[in-house]
């Protein structure tokens, strides 16, 4: 495995390149108010949710406009210094840190819905957007987004890192939802990849080069997405297991049947603990499944029969349903907050989060070799997972002043991606490589394909300005 261990890489390469003042005074002349130099707004801009640390860029620019975009990473480009596009500020893999130093272009105030096409199903929105505006903003056409990585991420930050979350397993990831982009490149040129047709074999798929990128080739600033008809029954349960195998053998077999469940999330004892304090719940505090099935009344009935059946096979019990929308809220938030409080049970930690992803025939064999040695480390740690598709998180709760308990965590981080890697999984589902998982990456894909991306990267981007230091080094 070419992915480090010790402690020295715990913490990103900070390589910082000059900013000259001429640029912070044509920023200053071109931008006026939109541009800041104060130490608490670059220090914001300068983190994401993950626990890596960098200095914080030396400006920040609020575009509101493609040609807010294309003249900031034109200033930026005559003086080669490094851009970092910034959405939410939601990511886990240090995404955000400018570890070559540079300039922060926060695309939050370019929020707003461009065209719905709903006899197309399909809707073009500016980067700034989250997911939770786009669908208040479309609810009225009887469509929705369903992609949910779980925070409420900007639609440019989850195309970027190709992100997806709990309806993974049914309506696929952003790979799948995006079909078209408007793109501003190094040299400040604004290109468009992709049409609204679901499908085309016109040229390379620029699209897709664009999607997971992570601000790495270009800065996205229009994304035109898939909608989905809001299905006419959604019913949510909740099923409780004696042990965690219990659980994953019972989606396997759901999987395998080809029952088209929506949603299926697994949350492990000490998850649903957590969870429970933090959010006053009375859950069953034992390995559970929490899932959600769309479709028409019938059908739903039909999906949420087979699985009960499955799951009674595997031991699960304590079956019950939510089938308002005020129940289904809550335990969907409960599920969503499950971070929040995982780090509130034990005062001072900081969470190191990781995520893979393995082929499901697979996932009992990864899941349960990296569930003893997390058990075996004696570090507290919360396991929740997507786990319809293959993916699952852990996060190990750890004393940020301990380098003992970093370096245990990171180990354990190690062992499962090595792990997920063997078993031809990926070292990550949806989090994305960032700085953290970028020696996991040259193990997964080799040296040849990570040749071939920075040979990409070079051509795209001669002066390595675009979030330098993420995914693969130069």
């Amino acid at each position: 495995m070419n992915a480090p261990t010790a402690t020295a890489h715990l913490l990103p390469e900070i390589a910082l390149r000059p900013v000259p003042q001429a640029l912070l005074d044509a920023l200053a002349t071109r931008f006026g108010a939109q541009c800041s130099t104060a130490q608490a707004v670059r220090e914001q801009h300068g983190r994401d949710e993950g626990s890596l640390q960098a200095p914080p860029p030396s400006a920040v620019v609020f575009a509101q406009s493609t040609r807010d975009v294309q003249d900031a990473v034109r200033l930026a480009s005559e003086h080669s210094v490094p851009v970092i596009a910034y959405g939410a500020g939601s990511s886990l893999e240090g995404h955000l840190l400018a570890v070559q130093g540079g300039i922060s272009i926060d695309v939050s105030r370019m929020n707003q819905v461009l065209s719905i096409d709903a006899d197309d199903l399909t809707v073009t929105v500016q980067p700034g957007i989250t997911r939770k505006q786009l669908n208040e903003a479309v609810k009225d056409t009887g469509l929705f987004f369903p992609i949910d990585p779980g925070a409420d991420a900007s639609i440019g930050g989850m195309a970027a890192t190709r992100a997806s979350g709990t309806n993974a397993v049914r309506y696929g990831t952003m790979r799948e939802n995006v079909l078209a982009l408007e793109v501003v490149l190094a040299s400040g040129e604004a290109i468009r990849t992709g049409t609204r047709a679901k499908k085309s074999a016109a040229g390379y798929d620029l699209t897709r080069l664009m999607v997971g990128s992570e601000g790495t080739l270009g800065i996205l600033t229009e994304v035109t997405v898939r909608l989905y008809p809001l299905p006419e029954a959604v019913s949510a349960a909740i099923c409780s297991f004696p042990n965690i195998e219990a659980a994953v053998r019972t989606t396997i077999q759901t999987i395998q049947l080809g029952v088209p469940i929506a949603r299926c999330e697994l949350i492990d004892a000490n998850s649903v603990r957590m969870v429970n304090a933090h959010s006053k719940l009375g859950l069953r505090e034992e390995p559970l499944l929490l899932m959600e099935f769309h479709g028409s009344p019938a059908s739903v009935r039909e999906q949420a029969e087979t699985v009960q059946e499955i799951a009674s096979e595997f031991g699960g019990n304590a079956f019950e349903w939510a089938s308002t929308p005020e129940e289904r809220t809550r335990l969907w938030a409960a599920r969503h907050n499950a971070y929040f409080a995982a780090v509130q049970s034990r005062p001072g930690c900081m969470a190191i989060s990781t995520d893979t992803c393995v082929p499901i025939s697979r996932l009992a064999d990864c899941l349960l070799d990296s569930v003893q040695e997390a058990d075996a480390s004696g570090i507290p740690y919360f396991l929740v997972g997507h786990v319809g598709d293959g993916n699952f998180h852990f996060g190990y709760l750890i004393d940020p002043e301990s380098p003992t308990e970093r370096s245990q965590a990171e180990q354990l981080n190690h062992q499962l991606v090595a792990r997920a890697l063997q078993l031809g999984g990926t070292c990550t589902g949806e989090h994305g490589v960032g700085i953290h998982k970028m020696g996991f990456l040259l193990d997964e894909a080799g040296a040849g394909a990570v040749g071939v991306m920075r040979a990409i990267k070079q051509a795209l981007d001669p002066k390595n300005i675009l979030n330098p230091g993420k995914i693969f080094s130069l």
